[in-house]
């Protein structure tokens, strides 16, 4: 078999079998195959596309091209969840506890944030003492005592894709749906879970920008899970403004307490409760929707849910205590009111910026050397449909260094669009797709 033969087959149009697709992940992963011709394939399959058998020969070759967890030791359906990235996204945090409360158990991988995109692993290094490293030992027996564990992602998960979407980022190949969705799903299949649920994020704070996009991407890795034996449901949600209100790490750590005390913003408690009652469908916790909105509504109100985050911050080493006493997280010496220069409805937030502001204090990485303030951030008080007088606060800056400001306020000011006519609110869940 040579490389150079299903280049060519590819470049005509023609289906890649599963042994070709193989050859070359496992070729390209142990580097006996250089970047020159993989590069050359991967743009005739951008040009070209790949169909579902190949997307799915793809995605299982990447995951099992490293370790693959091996999660039968953790009684009962694990239930993954996956979002492809926004900003002030902080559902893991409010869900994994939900679910785990109901019984049904998380056993989560989780990456770092990288640019104006924050990570679930940041967040939670907030609570002092919170450990994201544990052997697998240790994570199966989290999940089997406490119901619950959220790690680290190992640096074996899926070894091709990360060499692969290197060489994307660098040959102007990324924005394929089938190597988007291979490249998500490979990594959550070797985690080991028996379903999936995926948050596709759709809009201007995500990498999908229109409905049909996101929708087409949400579609590929449902029929992605489901060639490979995983139930997979997808869920298509808005990314034109942050999720919530709280942008930055312990910012949004206590956000998601409070939401777990049935305080929090409207936004996250909707999105929250429905990607638990979906959980708990695919565990077959309960029989409908409705049954599983319901019992996420019964865990938040009884504090049951509660309780499950403060024994699973323990579980990890954590200071349990920051969960009722906000003061023992980190944060920033001071703050900043952005005022409103006009007066009108909010038409429209360029939510990148937004992230793009909370990068600047200091909440995340412009590279994966930099070191983030776990203190820092910002609290939004307009959203997209509120009405704004002239010296309203638009949004509060929590900061450690004045210097960060002036860039910060650049982005906010950017990121906000008025209209002098009244502004429907957006809508959140767009659809799903089972």
């Amino acid at each position: 078999m040579r490389i150079y033969d299903i280049i060519e087959k590819k470049k005509l149009g023609s289906m890649l079998s599963h042994e070709e697709i193989q050859f070359v992940v496992e070729g390209y992963t142990n580097g006996s195959l250089p970047d020159y011709q993989v590069s050359a394939l991967l743009m005739a399959i951008y040009f070209q596309g790949m169909n579902d058998d190949e997307t799915a020969y793809l995605t299982e070759c990447m995951a099992r091209s490293g370790q693959m967890l091996d999660l039968s030791a953790i009684s009962g359906i694990k239930v993954d969840k996956h979002s492809t990235g926004g900003v002030g996204d902080t559902t893991t945090i409010v869900l994994a506890p939900l679910v785990a409360a109901a019984g049904v158990p998380v056993a989560k991988m989780s990456g770092r944030g990288l640019g104006h995109t924050g990570g679930t692993v940041d967040k939670l290094e907030s609570f002092p003492g919170f450990k994201v490293e544990l052997a697998l030992d240790d994570f199966i027996e989290n999940v089997n005592k406490h119901g619950v564990a959220v790690v680290g992602q190992t640096g074996n998960l899926a070894p091709a894709d990360k060499k692969i979407y290197a060489l994307r980022d660098v040959t102007a190949t990324v924005d394929n749906v089938s190597l988007i969705a291979a490249s998500i799903m490979s990594k959550k299949i070797a985690a080991g879970s028996n379903a999936i649920v995926l948050d596709v994020k759709c809009g201007s704070g995500a990498f999908m920008k229109t409905l049909d996009d996101a929708k087409m991407l949400a579609q590929t890795m449902v029929r992605i899970g489901k060639a490979v034996g995983r139930d997979t449901i997808g869920i298509v949600t808005d990314m034109n403004q942050p999720l919530g209100n709280a942008i930055g790490n312990s910012l949004e750590v206590i956000e998601a307490i409070e939401t777990l005390k049935g305080q929090g913003p409207e936004d996250l408690t909707l999105l929250t409760k429905t990607f638990a009652a979906n959980m708990f469908l695919l565990a077959h916790r309960v029989e409908t929707l409705a049954e599983g909105l319901a019992l996420a509504d019964e865990l938040i109100a009884s504090g049951k849910a509660m309780e499950k985050l403060a024994e699973w911050v323990a579980s990890q080493g954590g200071d349990a205590q920051a969960v009722k006493d906000y003061s023992l997280l980190p944060s920033a010496p001071y703050e900043m009111e952005i005022v409103a220069k006009e007066s009108g409805y909010v038409e429209s937030i360029e939510t990148e910026l937004i992230g793009k502001a909370a990068l600047v204090l200091g909440a995340g990485r412009e590279n994966k050397e930099s070191v983030i303030d776990l203190g820092v951030g910002l609290i939004m008080h307009k959203k997209i449909g509120d009405e704004v007088a002239l010296g309203d606060s638009l949004a509060t800056l929590y900061y450690s260094e004045a210097s960060h400001t002036d860039a910060a306020m650049r982005y906010i000011y950017e990121a906000y669009s008025f209209s002098k006519d009244r502004i429907e609110k957006p809508q959140l869940i767009y659809t799903t797709i089972s």
